[in-house]
């Protein structure tokens, strides 16, 4: 058989109702959300995230993956099963977000227009971070591994 972590059977998904409001020492409260969107807008940066079910279970494949992220509203349960195992299998922290409108939009999944503001966004039910390039987005990504431990 394969050689697992020692840490793999204390993982469990985590969603953003779970997470309560906690203080950043950097100022300002990091949040659940907020963590996420830090943790996404870095890895986007670095050319470190894999979107969609494809990439993403390539990515856990290869053992290349930090950090999971799931849609909860995906219809496919097939999917969601596939994810959740692979995270599983290979001690992969998996977080849970509310929509997959909002995990595509802070993916970088969309057009930003002259305001701003994000416009035809593409829905994406997995997020896997391979990549977060520096230490710029290391407390959100400490906050989520605490929060999933």
């Amino acid at each position: 058989g394969r050689l697992r972590p020692a840490h793999q059977s204390t993982l469990s998904p985590i969603t953003m109702s779970d997470a309560g409001d906690v203080d950043a020492a950097a100022g300002g409260e990091l949040t659940m959300e907020t963590a996420v969107q830090e943790v996404l807008k870095t890895s986007m940066a670095h050319d470190g995230l894999s979107r969609g079910l494809h990439e993403a279970t390539k990515a856990l494949e290869k053992r290349n993956a930090l950090l999971c992220i799931l849609a909860n509203d995906c219809d496919e349960a097939a999917y969601s099963k596939l994810v959740e195992a692979l995270c599983s299998e290979h001690g992969v922290r998996l977080v849970r977000v509310d929509q997959a409108k909002q995990l595509g939009e802070w993916a970088g999944l969309c057009k930003i227009d002259k305001e701003g503001k994000p416009r035809k966004v593409v829905k994406c039910s997995c997020v896997v971070v391979k990549d977060l390039g520096s230490s710029h987005a290391s407390q959100a990504m400490e906050f989520l591994q605490k929060m999933t431990d």
